[in-house]
């Protein structure tokens, strides 16, 4: 079996849009905003947008395709509202919009989260996919 690398590992720098979803949030006490951006700079991508959005599944959904559309974004980033609790439903706006859903990023965020959260990690919920080419 061969060590090589795989052939795409040369850098890749992407445009970036972060968005968390949350009905207290501001962007002083938005830390996983503001982690989300400081690991995204310090891997080399640019952070062109950042919003702080209710969490209104309308609103969610009206956000992510106004990105969908913009040609200066490549990766969308919602954090936030991905719980059980009533007004959770980022996850439930996004998935449905997805062309393409990877389905092992669910998995690998729990368990990611479970080694420094415990088992609230169960309700966690999380997505990756493709949308508009996303």
């Amino acid at each position: 079996m061969s060590h090589l690398p795989h052939p795409n590992t040369s850098e890749i720098s992407a445009k970036c849009a972060v968005i968390t979803v949350s009905d207290t949030r501001t962007p002083a006490t938005d830390k996983s905003g503001q982690l989300i951006q400081q690991l995204l700079g310090n891997g080399n991508h640019a952070v062109r947008q950042y919003e702080i959005l209710p969490d209104e599944p309308v609103q969610i959904q009206q956000q992510l395709e106004i990105i969908g559309t913009n040609p200066g974004i490549d990766v969308v980033i919602f954090n936030g509202g991905t719980g059980i609790a009533p007004r959770d439903t980022t996850y439930d706006a996004i998935e449905k919009l997805l062309e393409k859903v990877l389905p092992g990023f669910g998995e690998i965020f729990r368990s990611l989260s479970y080694q420094e959260i415990g088992s609230r990690a169960l309700a966690s919920r999380a997505v990756a996919g493709v949308y508009r080419g996303k």
